[in-house]
């Protein structure tokens, strides 16, 4: 492979006596001439290969034939109306329609599709005045964190003046005319797809008024590195902001919205626990908090007597992990994981448990909860060969009925799904989903696809995937390790690999390569691994620690250079879950591991196609470039070590239909070639 020439400058940090270079610190600087004509150059090297891989064009055939079925997303219940999504294929965007009762006539509410030329705006409902004629939605562009948020009156579908700009990590808690809103300054222009955010603040917005005159509500001006949401009870007696520095540990504040005039008050300190309110009852309020429960519990708090010596356990921690708990109906439905699957229980509001709720199968669901006077909800379940399917629960009769069936056109009773459970390197016993066709060989000559995320307590639960079937179909295996640092077995799975523990991640998901090794179902050349964002991370860490091991590596917008990640737009909140380099302890392990800096020469790295986005304002694209360079500086053997970097696209969320069939297409096709498999 001949790759662009990128240069080299002599730039080199000193962290506590260890001098660190960084030749290709220019790459951070995502808007200059210089590093748009890399981006170019390196694009039009990975077109001419994947252009060279003869069944490319087919396999986006295939894919496209896949995704082309309509697709609905579970109803919820608005006051008189339901909303829910709709696209009949290949639509870039899904469009929000509404109905007038269920068996009201279909209208479209919203189509993202209008908003651009090329289906590049995301749009996301934020929240529905307590009155229920109003709902606020934010639309973002070209798959920036960055949105503004808009206002429709429901009846009507008539979109209000009200516009709110430089909005990120948002909702929209209403009370009265308005609603409580999340805000960043507006950063310096040319930098606002890369400069740190800092001083989120809440604020409350009057329909009608403009953004200039909306409230200050709160702000904290001796930190800058806090994130600030905000929630309102459903009777509107509350107000509840969350306070928190980074993507875990919070502190909950409230504010009696009863009592004219009265102050924000501290409910539960920060940043150790985890806590959320549920919603009130009466005076005091229901919390989902990990204190004292490594698992969780929800607790009853008096906000005027809130110390955690006086809490009421409402539902004591269990030994399933409580991945969230919703309200509907007048009751609580808690969602548990089990070996990464969900089981629900119905509690009443003192939490007598009522029941197990049967669910369809094994696998995951969602949207458990609604108003508190709804009788029925919509709620969807999915697994490895299940397509979303949509039920209708009846809370009086406790029971499901099938509401709409996915339109999947693919037949997947010929897979089949299995869960194991291996030892990791520390003896620790990980449990892992296998899924491949029926009557499958274990010759140790099968082609893998090996995902895992393994960090900020995030539960990787089975889930369908249409690009996966591909895979699938021709005979691949897909394998789905739970590691640590999620929270399939709670707060102590997440605290097992994180910080100064990160590495127990890498060893999962080398212990989980070993194992199909080992039981026969694959060998080293035929192991690719995959993983986006902190998964990205887990992929560069252990291409790097392992390369004997896999014969293919997709890091995916990955957080790759560990020594600077926090300087950049909201990467400061990952510090909890990491450490930075700023101390020294952090350093000492971070810099054992940062992908970046473990590349070295000689080595024989695995087949690499780095994917990244010029609009990626969470980890911005700096991190896969400068990788990307260093690999290819370093490494001379014949395996391609190649970066796709896509435009008008961002992190991942509300990426058009167009955008993920061309990127899955060409991921697949660089897979196929460099696995030698078969078209």
């Amino acid at each position: 492979m001949k790759y662009p020439e990128t240069k080299k400058d002599s730039t080199i940090d000193n962290y506590f006596g260890t001098a660190i270079a960084d030749p290709y610190r220019w790459l951070e600087n995502d808007t200059s001439a210089e590093t748009r004509a890399w981006v170019n150059a390196e694009n039009k090297v990975t077109q001419n290969y994947l252009e060279q891989i003869p069944y490319r064009a087919d396999i986006k055939k295939r894919l496209t034939e896949i995704w082309n079925y309509p697709k609905e997303s579970a109803p919820f219940k608005v006051g008189e109306y339901y909303f829910f999504t709709k696209n009949d294929g290949l639509q870039n965007q899904s469009i929000w329609f509404i109905k007038k009762g269920l068996d009201g006539k279909e209208e479209v509410f919203l189509d993202p599709n209008t908003l651009t030329a090329d289906g590049t705006a995301a749009v996301s409902l934020l929240g529905v005045s307590h009155d229920k004629k109003y709902l606020a939605y934010s639309v973002a562009q070209a798959g920036s964190d960055w949105s503004n948020i808009y206002v429709m009156e429901i009846a009507t579908k008539m979109k209000l003046g009200d516009e709110l700009k430089w909005v990120k990590f948002s909702g929209a808690a209403w009370k009265g005319d308005g609603f409580y809103y999340s805000k960043f300054d507006e950063p310096a222009k040319g930098t606002d797809l890369s400069a740190a955010n800092k001083y989120q603040k809440v604020y409350y917005h009057k329909l009608g008024d403009l953004q200039k005159n909306d409230q200050l509500i709160f702000e904290d001006k001796t930190n800058p590195n806090l994130y600030f949401g905000a929630s309102v009870t459903e009777d509107e007696r509350f107000l509840v902001l969350y306070a928190s520095a980074g993507t875990s540990g919070n502190a909950l504040y409230y504010q009696d919205l009863k009592i004219p005039g009265s102050k924000i008050n501290l409910l539960i300190k920060g940043y150790e626990n985890n806590h959320s309110v549920i919603d009130n009852v009466g005076d005091n309020l229901l919390v989902n908090t990990d204190l004292g429960a490594e698992n969780r519990q929800v607790v009853l708090v008096d906000p005027k007597n809130a110390d955690p010596e006086n809490w009421q356990k409402i539902i004591p921690e269990s030994k399933l992990a409580l991945e969230g708990i919703g309200t509907g109906g007048g009751f609580l439905w808690a969602t548990y994981l089990k070996d990464a699957s969900t089981n629900i229980i119905q509690f009443d509001l003192k939490g007598k448990k009522i029941r197990d709720v049967k669910l369809p199968a094994i696998g995951t669901v969602a949207g458990f909860g609604g108003y508190k006077e709804d009788q029925e909800f919509f709620y969807t379940f999915t697994n490895f060969t299940t397509p979303s399917n949509i039920y209708r629960y009846n809370v009086g009769k406790a029971e499901s009925i099938l509401y709409k069936k996915s339109e999947l056109k693919l037949n997947t009773d010929d897979y089949e799904t299995r869960q194991v459970f291996y030892p990791s390197k520390d003896g620790t016993k990980v449990p892992m989903f296998i899924v491949h066709k029926k009557g499958i060989k274990l010759d140790g000559n099968n082609p893998v696809y090996l995902y895992a995320y393994g960090g900020f307590q995030v539960s990787l639960t089975p889930a369908f995937s249409l690009s996966r079937m591909l895979f699938l179909e021709r005979g691949g295996i897909y394998v789905q390790p739970s590691l640590r640092g999620g929270s399939e077995y709670g707060e102590a799975w997440h605290k097992g690999g994180m910080l100064a523990k990160k590495q127990n991640v890498f060893d999962d998901f080398i212990a989980a390569a070993e194992y199909l090794v080992k039981e026969k179902y694959t060998n080293p050349s035929k192991i690719a691994i995959s993983g986006g964002s902190n998964g990205g991370l887990l992929v560069g860490a252990c291409m790097t620690q392992r390369p004997d091991l896999f014969k293919v590596a997709l890091p995916a917008v990955g957080v790759l250079d560990m020594l600077r990640y926090h300087k950049f737009t909201v990467g400061w909140g990952w510090a909890v879950e990491y450490g930075t380099s700023d101390k020294k302890e952090d350093f000492d392990y971070l810099i054992k591991y940062s992908p970046l800096h473990n590349v070295k020469s000689g080595i024989n790295y695995p087949a690499t196609l780095i994917t990244t986005a010029d609009h990626d304002d969470r980890v911005v694209p700096a991190h896969s470039f400068k990788f990307a360079a260093t690999l290819q500086e370093n490494y001379k053997g014949e395996n391609p070590v190649l970066i796709r970097i896509e435009t008008k696209a961002g992190h991942g969320a509300g990426k058009p239909t167009t955008k993920l069939i061309e990127e899955a297409a060409d991921v697949w096709s660089f897979v196929f070639q460099n696995l030698g498999m078969s078209w």
